[in-house]
């Protein structure tokens, strides 16, 4: 069965649920916003009779159609049409449903039930098996448009833009870092048996500093229930309300500003930060579970520290130079790109807060010792976000052994490798201006804000987790499940109508099957936090950000390779709340929908 199909029979289906979720796609076919009618055969028909079925307890009196007529409401019909009687004493202009079904309900509670498994059978026999699997991690995804042929400068960041780097990494990082807080700070000994939990964090949470909870928060600022965690245990819902005042919402003044850094709530947006995340955890809970006494504030403070003082010793530098192949991806990815780039005119430039020796030796691994003649600009240790933001810092030339040099810098030469300065005198010195500029990073704050709200660059961010996102939303479990889901909040939100001791009964039995479905599809992502991009049913905070910052988004800076350098990215219009669902590009899982890309080339 063709995914147009199958859009076409859950969308008439779901129809009557509400906007809170994109319906299926219609067969052009079927059009039930007609008002003209549409000619009838014998394959007509029969998707007409199924239609009644799949349509009838939904419509009020009058509304279904004979089987030998078209389910669309023509305009002389209209006219015919007896007015429909009211609904309850007092509520005015509801209409009373029947229900019409091959052996006629008894009872409310009946009636309920054979509409629950109706809408079931319909779920479970139409969703093919990876329905969802048009997802391709190598996808671009817009959330702004962007058209490539306008742009001729591209610029990177170094660290998971350029150089993508394994998991390993984040091992090293905490290991040396816990070390850092046990030795340097005398914390106790017993924190040294805690190892690494790699899948325990996720990217984009957030840290109530003084209460020492880690949590995960939507984009409307409120704490998903059952993501909160206080040292390696999770904390009840009931508890968070206790100690958030009643309330699952953290206040605009508590919660983290511009660059992620609140007085009370900070958000760790990068990659480096999940092993920070994991240590935080490991610390609280050895004091809790060992009953002794501690000032959280102090312990927050003391793990930031800890884990700046593995990147301002050099370790992870240092780390990363003696065994590149262990700890760089995809190398010949990035080398793929620049010579792309170069080949067809763009001019690139490379502003990044990484040492020279660093960057010089890890773009020899990738790209090879010219590495430097693919560049017009190069910027090594810039400071960022400062660098976007300072007007007065200036340039400083390094020589070939990466020495300071004194003079003042007039220019910005090709070739040549610069430290510091700031963006206004790279901007007088460049004339890169405006939309014909696209930089990439993976840091949405510290990479990407200042110069797409200030300066009115494009940006791109590099999101290295989609890989795993999209596998996992490409899935036939994952696919059903979130289907099943929606079609079971769209039952709940037409039946609540129903006030009978008996039908409240089974709404609260089906209510309690959609949380079991939420924590089912949240842990398919990661069993603690689930998905980076969404909660329950809204975008994260972290998802908001992106799509406020990002004009387009990836897994990495390989996927450009799939994409012809005039490619316009149209990012999808989906219907707002308020809007009926007229274009068709969604299922109503939710799952954004892309090309396959077949015709583009494939490199992994």
């Amino acid at each position: 069965m063709s995914l147009k199909a199958v859009g076409a029979a859950l969308t008439r289906t779901l129809w009557t649920r509400g906007s809170s979720t994109p319906p299926l796609p219609r067969s052009s076919k079927v059009n039930g916003l007609s008002s003209t009618c549409s000619g009838s055969g014998g394959d007509q028909q029969g998707r007409e009779k199924a239609e009644q079925q799949s349509w009838g307890s939904d419509r009020p009196d009058g509304d279904v159609p004979p089987a030998s007529e078209s389910p669309h409401r023509c305009a002389n019909r209209e006219k015919k049409r007896t007015k429909e009687p009211v609904g309850a004493p007092g509520v005015t202009g509801v209409r009373r449903r029947s229900y019409t079904s091959t052996a006629a309900p008894a009872d409310h509670r009946s009636t309920l039930w054979a509409r629950y498994n109706d809408t079931k059978r319909l779920v479970h026999d139409l969703i093919p098996p990876g329905a969802c699997n048009l997802l391709n991690s190598s996808t671009i995804y817009a959330n702004n448009e962007v058209n490539l042929s306008e742009v001729d400068i591209y610029g990177f960041d170094y660290d998971y833009t350029l150089a993508q780097y394994s998991n390993a990494l984040n091992t090293l990082i905490y290991n040396t870092a816990r070390s850092f807080l046990i030795e340097h700070f005398k914390y106790p000994e017993g924190i040294r048996k805690y190892d690494y939990i790699p899948n325990f964090a996720v990217r984009g949470l957030h840290y109530d500093i003084q209460k020492g909870l880690l949590m995960k928060i939507d984009a409307f600022h409120y704490i998903q229930p059952g993501t909160v965690y206080r040292g390696l245990s999770p904390v009840s819902d009931e508890e968070v309300l206790q100690l958030f005042g009643g309330t699952y919402h953290i206040p605009l003044q508590q919660d983290s500003g511009f660059y992620g850094k609140g007085p009370k709530v900070k958000q760790f947006m990068d990659i480096f930060s999940i092993p920070e995340m994991t240590l935080l955890a490991v610390a609280n809970d050895f004091f809790i579970t060992n009953d002794i006494e501690y000032d959280p504030v102090h312990l927050f403070k003391d793990v930031s520290e800890a884990i700046g003082m593995v990147h301002l010793k050099g370790y992870m530098y240092k780390w990363i130079m003696q065994d590149l192949d262990k700890f760089i991806l995809r190398g010949e990815e990035t080398d793929a790109v620049l010579h792309r780039l170069v080949s067809h005119g763009k001019k690139l430039f490379l502003i990044t807060n990484s040492p020279f020796s660093f960057v010089d030796k890890g773009m020899r691994h990738m790209v090879g010792k010219d590495w430097r003649d693919f560049f017009d600009v190069v910027i090594v240790q810039a400071d960022k976000p400062h660098f976007f933001t300072d007007c007065i810092k200036p340039f400083r030339r390094l020589d070939g052994n990466g020495d300071l040099r004194w003079e003042k810098i007039k220019s910005l030469d090709k070739g040549q490798i610069y430290k510091q300065g700031n963006l206004f005198d790279f901007l007088r010195l460049t004339g890169w201006r405006g939309s014909k500029v696209l930089y990439f990073g993976d840091h949405l704050y510290s990479d990407l804000a200042d110069l797409m709200l200030r300066h009115g660059w494009r940006t791109a961010a590099i999101v290295p987790e989609l890989e795993q996102e999209t596998r996992v939303v490409s899935t036939s479990r994952y696919s059903l499940n979130l289907t099943w889901l929606q079609a079971l909040t769209g039952l709940m939100e037409r039946l609540q109508t129903h006030q009978e001791p008996e039908c409240k009964q089974i709404l609260q039995e089906w209510q309690k099957e959609r949380e079991e479905l939420r924590v089912m599809t949240k842990n398919m992502f990661n069993p603690q936090f689930g998905s980076i991009f969404r909660t329950c049913h809204n975008p994260t905070y972290f998802s908001r950000r992106l799509c406020r910052f990002s004009d387009v988004y990836m897994a990495s800076l390989s996927c450009l390779l799939n994409y012809d350098l005039t490619y316009i990215f149209y990012p999808r219009r989906t219907p707002l709340q308020h809007e009926a669902p007229l274009w068709m590009d969604q299922l109503c899982t939710g799952c954004r929908k892309t090309p396959f890309l077949e015709e583009m080339s494939h490199i992994r």
